[in-house]
């Protein structure tokens, strides 16, 4: 169970009613199945042994018999497996009739769990056959019975329980009790019949029991070979992770069929770890099993390439609009408070000063300001390209803003006379003197004006310290301070198809810069006028290190389990050398580069990666990064 992950599935096997040698042949395939797929745990639908519909003839005591006789022939068939297996039958027990879900591990059984919350409403009538478990735990053969928690002997993080299907949609869910008793994964065996809606609102609520219990949910559900005397069933199956669905069968196939995913069980405890609210609790029989999970899978699971960035257009419209609005209202709310109608804004006619400039807009709007009151400076320096600086101007005009040019070139060799710079020596100094003139420039104009400075940098450049100390690193408002490189462009982008119909022009400028390579522009350009210094041929590219940064402050991941998902998410694009090269970069410059963060401007935190000292972010600046450095060695290619 490298870095956490196991695969699990979900099966709808082929079924028929009462067919319990059949339904027993099915089950015992799928299982062989999935364990030749390195699958570790596999769950089948509610009563999947005999059949869901079964009605009056679930009270025949031989069909009862018989069905526990099956769950023993599965057992015995599967015991050279090393996958868990989790089916549904009906279970007597002292006089009364249970909907169970058994657990078999290596050729035993582990133990029943019977369902709680019996439907009988709508078209469920499953109180005529069945008893709602009570509190009482009681052994069946020497078997446990009743509210268990299956925890793996060599990996405690590899924790289950077991819920059917009605006990999802009540409110008090057994799969809390099982969260906080240290389940990691809930497994529901369901019969979730198919009406117009249902399907939308069953796949929200797995997804949000999910997100609550910070756990892996494995649904299965019931499909072809159920009868349709007056219900469908279409074979639902769905892996979900903390709220995010990892996989989904397609419906009304009509087919048999097996879901799989990879689950990241140490991700899941690290949230739980970090969330002091999530309480646990020790009310219910905990059953070890040693079935080893498989050690290193080939993963199968994907990762996206920009983890802060939704995949689907609609939802990352969705996520820009309410981002800025966010950003707007932050830098709203410290304009009112300070009684405040002037923000002076460096625009460079880069990525992010024109997210700054996007963000200032919208907060004079809310406010009712006039827009004459961003002061928009360009500050032409020995880098500026006549494309930066005229989408600099273009994009302050179209807005509204007042603007004004001041070279800072001047400025700066007078003061580089007066230190003894030599204007040929093209290095640290010369790149910073630049950029300290421009925070000098928007300082004093701020005090001028009665205006504070709002800041430019994002959270890419905080994570890389790629910023000039006591430059552009300081502001008095920091409205980009949480948003990463890879996700600013996408908010720009959004600003340009939102204003494309009402102002071509201004959509235009915004495209433009969106295509416009990252620079400080703190380097002569090339002869022919053109951008010579790019960001990203010196630090790395951004999408990687937006990736690292995701995972290292998100989930705490170890170097070398990011770089193992990192060559899964970027196969194609960068090599393995590429990859560590730039990850090597990135803890380097993290470590050596949180002086910077330790006395960042105030700024609106908007997702869930964050670094300000004051919030979500606490490292001391003299941290070493030896063992990250150490354990990311283990893996160089």
């Amino acid at each position: 169970m490298k870095d956490g992950f196991i695969r699990v599935a979900a099966c709808t096997p082929q079924t028929r009613v009462t067919d319990i040698e059949f339904n027993c042949k099915n089950i015992v395939d799928s299982c062989i199945e999935a364990a030749e797929k390195d699958c570790s745990l596999i769950v089948f639908p509610e009563l999947s042994i005999t059949g869901y519909t079964c009605g009056d003839l679930f009270l025949h005591d031989a069909f009862i018999s018989r069905a526990f006789e099956g769950l023993t022939d599965i057992a015995e068939k599967t015991a050279e497996l090393n996958t868990v297996i989790v089916v549904g039958l009906p279970v007597s027990n002292r006089g009364k009739l249970y909907n169970c879900a058994a657990v078999i591990s290596q050729g035993e059984i582990l133990g029943f769990v019977p369902k709680i919350n019996i439907p009988n409403y709508s078209e469920f009538y499953e109180m005529r056959h069945f008893t709602p478990y009570a509190d009482d735990i009681f052994d069946l053969d020497d078997i446990p019975f009743g509210r268990l928690v299956f925890e793996n002997s060599f990996y405690p993080e590899f924790c289950f329980a077991c819920e059917i299907c009605e006990d999802m949609w009540v409110p008090n869910t057994p799969s809390s009790e099982y969260a906080m008793n240290g389940a990691m994964i809930i497994c529901n065996l369901s019969a979730s019949d198919e009406v117009i809606g249902k399907a939308e609102y069953r796949k929200k609520l797995i997804s949000a029991v999910s997100g609550v219990n910070n756990c892996a949910y494995i649904y299965s559900d019931c499909g072809m070979g159920e009868s349709t005397q007056d219900l469908i069933f279409a074979g639902v199956d769905i892996i979900c992770e903390n709220g995010t669905i990892l996989a989904e069968s397609k419906r009304y196939t009509g087919k048999p069929g097996i879901i799989y995913s990879d689950i990241d069980l140490k991700k899941l405890a690290h949230e739980r770890q970090q969330i002091n609210t999530f309480e646990t609790d020790e009310t219910v029989d905990r059953i070890f099993f040693e079935t080893e999970p498989v050690w290193e899978l080939e993963l199968e699971r994907e990762f996206p390439k920009h983890p802060f960035v939704p995949a689907a257009k609609y939802d990352l419209e969705k996520r820009c609009e309410e981002i800025i609005s966010m950003q707007a209202m932050g830098l709203a709310t410290r304009l009112k408070h300070i009684n405040c109608s002037k923000a002076v804004i460096g625009l460079s006619g880069g990525l992010d000063s024109t997210l700054a400039l996007i963000v200032t807009v919208h907060a004079f709007d809310m406010l009712d300001l006039d827009r004459k009151g961003i002061l928009a400076i360009t500050m032409p320096g020995f880098g500026t390209t006549d494309r930066t600086k005229n989408n600099s101007l273009l994009l302050a005009e179209r807005y509204g803003a007042s603007i004004q040019e001041i070279s800072i070139a001047e400025a700066v060799k007078v003061h580089f006379k007066d230190i003894g710079q030599d204007m040929d020596n093209h290095d640290v100094t010369y790149e910073n003197g630049q950029a300290r003139e421009r925070t000098q420039v928007l300082m004093d104009i701020a005090n001028k004006t009665g205006g504070i400075v709002v800041g430019t940098g994002d959270l890419s450049e905080l994570a890389l310290g790629w910023a000039t100390y006591n430059g552009d690193h300081m502001s008095m408002y920091g409205v980009n301070c949480s948003i990463p490189k890879t996700l600013v462009r996408h908010l720009v982008s959004y600003e340009a198809s939102r204003t494309e119909e009402t102002d071509k022009d201004l959509s235009d400028v915004l495209k433009d810069i969106v295509d416009t390579p990252v620079s400080p522009e703190l380097l002569p350009p090339t002869d022919d006028g053109k951008i010579s210094q790019k960001t990203e041929d010196l630090v790395g590219p951004y999408e990687l290190h937006d990736f690292f940064l995701y995972y290292f402050l998100r989930f705490s991941y170890a170097p070398s389990k990011i770089f193992r998902i990192a060559k899964i998410a970027f196969d194609g694009i960068y090599d393995e050398e590429t990859i560590y090269k730039w990850e090597e970069t990135f803890v380097r410059r993290f470590f050596t580069q949180q002086f910077k963060r330790s006395c960042v401007p105030d700024g609106p935190k908007v997702g869930t990666v964050c670094l300000s000292p004051r919030g979500d972010w606490r490292m001391p600046s003299d941290a070493t990064s030896k063992i990250w450095l150490e354990d990311l060695l283990t893996v160089k290619p």
